[in-house]
This record gives C-alpha cells, sequence and structure tokens, in this order.
C-alpha cells in the first residue's frame, strides 16, 4: 500500500509504468478505481498515476471541519511534488474535473495537458443551474438518516426519469462502493458542500495555456454539455468532443473512446514538449496554490 504525505494527511496512491507522467482525479463518492480502464491501458507507454482525493477511499478523512476545491488542488499540488512528477498530463473526471482545472489555473507550469471529463466550472450559471448546484446541499440531511448510498440511488432513479442515460452504467460505479472503503457521512457531507460551493472559486480559466481536452457524455446531464462549451471556449487551447453513447462517468461507460482520446492528446503533448524543450519544467509546490 504505497502512501505519501500531502498538505496533512497520508494520501494513498497507485503508480504504474514508465515514461511521461499522467495523473489520474476521480470524482466525487468514489475513488481512483474511477479511472482503472485508462489507468491499466496507458501504463504500457506512460508513468501512471491515480490517487484517492481526500475524504475518499484508503486516503480517508481529516480534522479540518471543511473542505475546498482549492485544498484538493493543493493536496494534487503536493502528491505531484511529493512523487517529482514532471509536468504530468491532468485528468479530472466530474469533481475531479474541476480539481485538475484548479490545479491548471494556480500552477501553470506544473503540467504539460489537460483532460475535463464530464465536469463544470466556475462560471455562469443559469436559475436551473443554481437551483440545481444548491440541490447538491439538500442530500446531507437523509443521508444522516439512510446513509449516502440510498440517497445517491434515489437521486440516480430520479434523474434517470428527466435525463435517460445520465447515469450510464451505474453497475461499475456501485462495484467501486462495494470493493472500497466506506465513507463517512461526516466527510460526505464536507465533500458535497466543497463540490456545492465551486461556483464561488476562483479560478481563471484563460491562464490555462497547456492542450486540453474537455469531454462530455452524449447523455450527462445538460448543464454539464452546456458548461462543456464555455470550458472550451474560456481555455485558449481546448478541443472539447462528446462521448457517444456515455452518462456522466464517460471513462467507465465508454473507456475505450476516452482512452483513445486521451492517448491522441498524449501524443500531441509530447510532440510540443519535444519540439520546445517546455517538458523540462518541474510541477509546482503544494504552497503555489492559494489557500482555501
Amino acid at each position: 500500500m504505497s502512501t505519501v504525505e500531502t498538505n496533512g494527511v497520508e494520501t494513498y496512491y497507485e503508480r504504474r509504468g514508465d515514461g511521461p507522467p499522467v495523473v489520474f482525479v476521480h470524482g466525487a463518492v468514489v475513488d481512483h478505481t474511477q479511472w482503472a480502464p485508462q489507468f491499466d491501458a496507458l501504463a504500457d507507454e506512460y508513468t501512471v498515476v491515480a490517487y484517492d482525493v481526500r475524504g475518499h477511499g484508503r486516503t480517508g478523512g481529516s480534522d479540518r471541519e471543511t473542505y475546498t476545491v482549492d485544498l484538493f488542488a493543493e493536496d494534487l499540488a503536493a502528491l505531484i511534488d511529493a512523487l517529482d512528477l514532471d509536468r504530468p498530463v491532468v485528468c479530472g473526471l466530474s469533481m475531479g474535473g474541476c480539481i485538475a482545472m484548479t490545479y491548471a489555473s494556480r500552477c501553470p507550469d506544473g503540467l504539460s495537458g489537460l483532460v475535463l471529463a464530464d465536469t463544470f466550472g466556475p462560471v455562469s450559471l443559469t436559475l436551473g443551474e443554481r437551483l440545481q448546484r444548491a440541490s447538491l446541499r439538500l442530500t446531507i440531511p437523509p443521508a444522516r438518516l439512510v446513509g449516502y448510498e440510498r440517497v445517491e440511488r434515489a437521486m440516480v432513479w430520479l434523474r434517470e426519469r428527466t435525463e435517460a442515460g445520465i447515469s450510464g452504467d451505474y453497475d461499475r460505479i456501485e462495484a467501486i462502493r462495494e470493493t472500497g472503503p466506506p465513507m463517512s457521512t461526516a466527510e460526505f457531507a464536507k465533500v458535497i458542500r466543497a463540490l456545492a460551493s465551486f461556483e464561488r472559486a476562483r479560478v481563471d480559466l484563460a491562464s490555462i495555456a497547456v492542450p486540453t481536452l474537455v469531454l462530455y457524455g452524449e447523455h450527462d446531464a445538460g448543464f454539464v454539455r452546456r458548461q462543456s462549451a464555455v470550458l472550451g471556449a474560456l481555455i485558449s487551447d481546448a478541443d472539447v468532443l462528446e462521448v457517444p453513447d456515455a452518462g456522466h462517468a464517460s471513462a467507465l461507460d465508454e473507456p475505450a473512446f476516452v482512452t483513445g482520446e486521451i492517448r491522441r492528446l498524449l501524443v500531441r503533448v509530447g510532440t510540443v514538449n519535444s519540439g520546445t524543450g517546455s517538458g523540462s519544467g518541474t510541477p509546482g509546490p503544494a504552497n503555489a496554490v492559494d489557500d482555501a
């Protein structure tokens, strides 16, 4: 079991392969295995690292009273620094995408490429999107009573009634939960509050200059599809692609498609770095990220 101290917590991670580094950041209330298909496939040519975000999986919780996406991005910066990863390509899905874009904006010299999958940014929200984001907090009281797993299953059932296919292959998400350590209700509440408050974060998307791939599932939530286009417009060097037949966890729903597109980005990043020498930089230290 590999752990490293990052920002006051012992962060669990898995590392495999040899080559240019790629770091995977998972979504809320799952763990690093959400990226397992890509982690396994890319280990043939790259150094791949996947870790459990604070509050999740084998990293577990901490004594912090509140979490923010800024804090999670500080943890990511500390992980990259501790593992001595030279300007990795950072791939984030859903909440992991929020963490990845925050890291990219805070530490622009600390990565060479960025993948944002099924995610959203701190951009202007419609009234409906504000209400949807605010409703995240409403899951906390029932989770205290019956557990977050039951609450999420109920939410999945409701979402499927209005946006068919949004949950994708939800059995795979449940399998992750069954094989990994359970999350405490207290940690669930801190993670949900961090995610619900992300629209207030200070993230300068225009400062992200590395090649970026924005992916969204064909059947993902309407606000994710809309915000993917906004992210693509605000990040200077971004390509936006729809993942056919995928829901909100496209890396699991259509793993071959997502892996193929990430490989294409990695080839492009490698070509750019070898042509310009920009791959010789080092990631920013943990304190390069603004305090939450």
